[in-house]
């Protein structure tokens, strides 16, 4: 007779009710800062590692500029983007997600784009990756997910079962490893691939109206994928391979370049739309189709310097998709709104108290805050009044000031509670249209590249897996059972 797992609870022996949804305002969001569960979760999952990344642990980075191209005023009060033309300094670092800082450079795995944008009014920080979509959707499954990408820990090793156990039990996943074991799971260096802030933020105007938008940057370079052979030969040749590419294109004068573009969508647009395709336009594991929102033309991204010291400026870049500055904002997406927490968290661990004194992460207009004292504080402050002078009454306070910085107050719907959306959404359809949108010759790598790992895990698993390629397109499923008779499991 099996064994009964024990009780999951907090570090405090608490009972945990829901391992599964966050408590949230709605089944939409936004999440709330008291699900105390959700935050000592993502707190201990942020201090797991000393004192790498426990994500996007290698990576490389470069300095360079954003050029506007495309006034964009009607939607953004933003200074960056106030007249076509205006140019703000850049630091961009890219990164591989799951392994170690002495993985390769060339393995299997999303890629990290972060950029952030020195303006006059602070940094801006565009958190994303090279793909428009994520595994997960809610942030209390986050810790649970990169665990599965980790290493084993009774044998050390990376886990096939582990990570398709996790995969075959959360359909939602299913569009992002699609993505993930297509050719674009191997992409050839940094410079040739598509960078997205891929989660769903606001911007705000003069007027203080909201449009919600996308961030898209389309490489100048052109897309270019490594085989899955040549990704391995790499690994073993030059496991430095992107990292060597980046500084030597740049050093040559070889400036790669992306064009900046968005979509955007009112409110009332995004109702509709959600309405007709059943889709929460505020779900990480969905992408806005370009039909339905077409992109727009913003800028111009270029880097043209290298870093002179490699840890001084890359290893402690510290990055927040927090750090919005005036005209911009965020979104009820629930991953974004638990990396809200856990971004800013993460570098209080890693690089400390005042890492946002260092160079690389320090803002290049004036600042002034009341934050005192700790490790390494290079802005200390000196003897200036270390608070803020409180306002009494009668200077016209008590009314609703919105969220600040001009915009207006955002509606909150929906009783609080862990709501699940497990069998009730839809999982399956944009994983089979991107599927469907592959060449012949794109299917048969993607075929053959999930086949090697699902060739190593349980039938179980391989059953569950192969039912969510079943559920987006036949085709799909029938290429991955060909692909592992092959290898000698025959599932049928």
């Amino acid at each position: 007779m099996s064994q009964q797992p024990p009780q999951l609870t907090t570090a405090s022996g608490i009972p945990v009710a829901d391992n599964q949804n966050s408590l949230s305002a709605g089944p939409r969001g936004p999440l709330l800062l008291q699900d105390f569960h959700l935050i000592e979760k993502l707190q201990h999952f942020n201090r797991e590692r000393i004192p790498e990344r426990v994500v996007h642990a290698k990576g490389s980075g470069a300095y360079g500029t954003f050029t506007v191209t495309h006034d964009i005023t009607r939607y953004t009060k933003a200074r960056l983007f106030s007249e076509v033309g205006k140019q703000t300094d850049t630091f961009v670092r890219f990164s591989t997600v799951g392994g170690e800082r002495g993985s390769a450079d060339t393995e299997r795995d999303p890629r990290g784009f972060a950029i952030r944008f020195y303006t006059e009014q602070g940094n801006w920080d565009l958190v994303g990756n090279n793909t428009p979509m994520f595994f997960i959707k809610d942030p209390i499954k986050f810790p649970d997910f990169v665990h599965t990408q980790k290493r084993c820990p009774r044998t050390n090793l990376k886990s096939a079962s582990m990570m398709f156990d996790f995969w075959s039990k959360a359909p939602e996943s299913l569009h992002q490893v699609t993505m993930l074991f297509s050719d674009r799971g191997t992409p050839d260096g940094y410079r040739h691939m598509d960078g997205f802030g891929s989660h769903t933020y606001s911007l705000v105007n003069e007027q203080g109206e909201r449009v919600y938008v996308k961030w898209h940057l389309k490489t100048q370079q052109g897309i270019k994928n490594l085989s899955a052979a040549d990704a391995v030969r790499l690994a073993g040749t030059d496991p430095d391979y992107a990292q060597r590419d980046l500084v030597t294109a740049i050093d040559n004068g070889e400036f790669p370049r992306w064009d900046v573009k968005v979509q955007v969508a009112t409110e009332k647009e995004l109702d509709a739309w959600s309405a007709r395709t059943g889709w929460n336009p505020f779900d990480l594991t969905k992408v806005w189709p370009h039909a339905d929102f077409p992109l727009h033309p913003v800028g111009v991204l270029e880097l043209n310097r290298n870093p002179v010291n490699y840890h001084a400026e890359v290893e402690q870049a510290a990055f927040s998709p927090a750090n919005a500055v005036p005209g911009m904002g965020y979104s009820p997406d629930k991953m974004l709104q638990g990396r809200l927490f856990a971004y800013h968290d993460a570098q209080l661990y890693r690089v400390g108290t005042n890492h946002q004194h260092l160079p690389v992460n320090a803002p290049r207009c004036p600042f002034h805050n009341q934050q005192r004292d700790g490790a390494m504080a290079i802005h200390s402050g000196g003897d200036a009044q270390n608070y803020d002078t409180v306002q009494a009454g009668g200077h016209g306070g008590g009314g609703n000031t919105g969220m600040g910085h001009g915009e207006g107050p955002l509606a909150l719907h929906g009783a609080a509670g862990r709501y699940d959306g497990r069998g009730r959404e839809d999982d399956y359809t944009q994983a089979g249209n991107l599927f469907r949108l592959m060449t012949v010759a794109e299917r048969q790598n993607l075929f053959a590249n999930l086949a090697g790992p699902l060739s190593q895990v349980s039938d179980e698993i391989i059953a569950r897996q192969l039912g969510h390629f079943d559920q987006a397109d036949a085709a799909y499923g029938a290429g991955v059972r060909a692909a592992l008779k092959i290898l000698g499991r025959n599932v049928d």
